[in-house]
């Protein structure tokens, strides 16, 4: 189904009238009646306020036709993996591994081509391929046309390097130099520590996105270091293959 057949369809089943439903989401009843022919779809803002009323995903007032799309990694956004802004509030522009608490995680954009790539299927094409695509493919969206009007110009990217000299000065043993830190979302990091009592714990907000990166342990290849870092604090732990057996090495406040 398409935007405009969906928005009619919802409203009818909830029983308003094109101006009453203009109502509660504050434009006009000429607004709603042009959604309903197809002529426009709602912008952001309205998109947020009618799937509150309704009940349903974003994605699904926007049919088959308009699915979301990260701004910045191109990637393809269910409602999950959508950004938020310092109040909690979405922002359906970014996924929250591009942007989060109101900033930009990716300046340069041949990191993000890395990160990317690390994540992608490499079955049906190779690694140069999947560069090609994305270098051609990342400057056609809005974040990246934009960049000097969005981004914060070098202020995130400084605050990034004095967490990457923070973490190198902790010198910890086995652990190779970090050289970058990537944006990482809270439920994929969070792994569970074993205390002294035998209880364990987690640290992290699943629903946060920090800075952080893995790398392997110089003396042990079976063995990696996950490190995190935002404002507050640095997380240096080890791990097994699939996060298993998760130690913990430093909690730093910052």
């Amino acid at each position: 189904m398409e935007t405009k057949d969906i928005i009619n369809e919802l409203r009818v089943k909830n029983g308003l009238s094109q101006d009453a439903l203009a109502k509660k989401v504050f434009v006009t009843r000429q607004a709603v009646s042009r959604w309903e022919s197809g002529e426009t779809i709602p912008n952001t803002e309205t998109l947020k306020l009618l799937s509150e009323l309704f009940g349903v995903s974003i994605n699904t007032l926007l049919g088959t036709h308009h699915k979301l799309i990260c701004q910045c990694c191109g990637m393809p956004m269910e409602e999950s993996i959508i950004s938020k802004e310092k109040d909690g509030s979405s922002n359906i522009n970014y996924c929250k591994w591009c942007y989060a608490d109101g900033e930009y995680m990716y300046s340069d954009m041949d990191n993000l081509i890395d990160v990317c790539i690390k994540n992608m299927d490499h079955k049906e094409h190779s690694e140069d391929e999947l560069r090609a695509y994305l270098k051609a493919e990342l400057p056609k969206l809005d974040y990246w046309k934009r960049y000097e009007e969005l981004s914060n110009g070098s202020a995130f990217e400084e605050f990034k390097q004095t967490l990457i000299k923070e973490i190198n000065d902790l010198k910890v043993e086995g652990m190779p130099p970090v050289k970058s830190l990537n944006a990482l979302v809270g439920s994929y990091v969070n792994l569970e520590y074993r205390l002294p009592n035998g209880k364990t714990v987690k640290f992290l907000d699943d629903n946060a996105t920090y800075l952080g990166n893995q790398l392997e342990c110089e003396f042990d290849d079976s063995v990696c270091f996950g490190i995190l870092a935002n404002m507050d604090f640095i997380l240096i732990c080890t791990y097994g293959e699939n996060g298993t057996n998760p130690e913990l090495l430093i909690y730093k406040k910052r």
